[in-house]
């Protein structure tokens, strides 16, 4: 009897041992998630919840800004006009956000991605997925190209320095 007593008294020390002290350490990870095809192996970029940092989901990773190009700003004008105006004014909401100030609230990749792809955009990113929460629609695609959602930023931008 007095064996098994001490063994069961040993075998609680070391279950205590076992339990206790441990801290537990944040396990999340920071690495981004990776999709792997065959043998080519692709990080999926990171989404920021910064609206000025986050470049949003699609093929414009990185767009280097000078001055206002006032050739491709009336460009954008004259596209907005006849593809966006019916959704989206200037100074006021309407059936998407206004848009004015868009230059100061997003980055200039994020935009463009919206405009690119914005199907895409409003399932992977988390400020198009707001956007959508809060107008209950999704912005139409209206299959712009690179070129062209280009020139409604130089627009935006135009539009926002005054």
């Amino acid at each position: 009897m007095k064996t098994t007593s001490k063994l069961f008294l040993i075998g609680l020390v070391f279950a205590a041992f076992a339990c206790g002290g441990k801290t537990e350490e944040n396990t999340t990870s920071q690495t981004e998630p990776t999709t792997t095809t065959g043998n080519e192996t692709t990080e999926t970029p990171t989404v920021s919840d910064d609206p000025m940092q986050n470049k949003g989901v699609g093929p414009i990773t990185t767009i280097t800004l000078g001055d206002i190009d006032a050739t491709m700003a009336e460009t954008g004008k004259t596209l907005f006009d006849t593809k966006c105006s019916a959704c989206h004014k200037m100074d006021s909401r309407a059936v998407g956000p206004a848009l004015g100030g868009v230059t100061t609230r997003r980055s200039p990749e994020w935009i463009m991605n919206m405009i690119l792809d914005p199907e895409k955009m409003t399932k992977e990113d988390p400020i198009a997925k707001g956007l959508f929460e809060e107008y209950m629609t999704t912005m139409a695609n209206q299959s712009l190209t690179e070129e062209e959602a280009r020139n409604l930023l130089e627009y935006f931008r135009d539009y926002d320095k005054q």
